[in-house]
């Protein structure tokens, strides 16, 4: 069954134990958009996107292509509560480990 792209996006918000709030401080958006956009009333925008795809780590295709399936990173972290600053310290490392997923798949082609 396809999945909107707000469909997804609540998923992986919901799967990280983050608020709309917490997300729209992250984004740097105001917490109705998000709420509009994943209920499919609004689109978000592809620096949106990219953005949120960094924090959850994924690609951006797992938005946009309706039969891409998420390979979750593996993060463990302990906090009481998390900022901004965190969230973004969380995006930088997992674009890091997309781009060394994705240059470890294209080393894998090179073998076959």
């Amino acid at each position: 069954m396809f999945k909107s792209i707000g469909g997804k996006f609540r998923e992986l918000r919901n799967n990280s134990g983050l608020t709309q709030s917490q997300i729209a401080d992250f984004l740097k958006v105001d917490q109705s958009y998000v709420s509009k956009c994943e209920k499919g009333e609004r689109q978000f925008s592809i620096d949106i996107l990219e953005k949120a795809a960094a924090l959850f780590g994924c690609p951006i295709e797992y938005f946009t292509n309706e039969t891409s399936e998420l390979t979750p990173i593996p993060i463990a972290l302990r906090a009481r509560s998390v900022t901004t600053g965190d969230l973004e310290t969380i995006a930088a490392v997992n674009k890091i480990a997309l781009n060394l997923r994705f240059m470890e798949e294209l080393l894998e082609e090179d073998k076959r």
